[in-house]
Parts: structure tokens; sequence; C-alpha cells
């Protein structure tokens, strides 16, 4: 795997590519660095969302199983 960053000086960019990658399917990704950090949420915008989905106590103890079913799935070795 080859991972780098550059500074483009135009909007041209050239790869050569290493000699055992060719024949190969091979990923291309490019986005500036600002792009994947987080924005942070205010409280404000969030606050709003309490208690959006109405629950009743039955779907809401339903949705809560399935919630820790499915983190206990991230946990089981494959």
């Amino acid at each position: 795997m080859i991972h780098t960053t550059i500074t483009p000086s135009n909007r041209d960019l050239h790869l050569s590519i290493p000699e055992d990658y060719v024949g190969k399917r091979i990923e291309i990704l490019l986005y500036t660095t600002d792009e994947g950090k987080e924005k942070k949420v205010s409280k404000k915008k969030t606050r709003k969302l309490r208690g959006a989905l109405n629950l009743s106590d039955k779907q809401y103890k339903d949705f809560q199983k399935h919630a820790k079913n499915t983190r206990n799935e991230w946990n089981r070795s494959i």
C-alpha cells in the first residue's frame, strides 16, 4: 500500500503505478485533509431530537434489545 500527502501546484496530477500493481484493481482516493475532520454538533441541535421516536415501553425495550444484540455482533470473532 502506498499512502502519501501532497500539495498540488496546479490541477494536473501524474501517477506512476508500481509494477506489481499493473493488471490489478486499485483504489484511488482524492480529498483534502480537512474534509475528514468532524464538525462539532451543538447541543441545541441534538436536544430537539430527544424523544423524536415516541416509542411505547414495549417498542423501547425491543429497540434496546436489538441495539444490544447488534453491539454484541461487533465483538464476535469471525
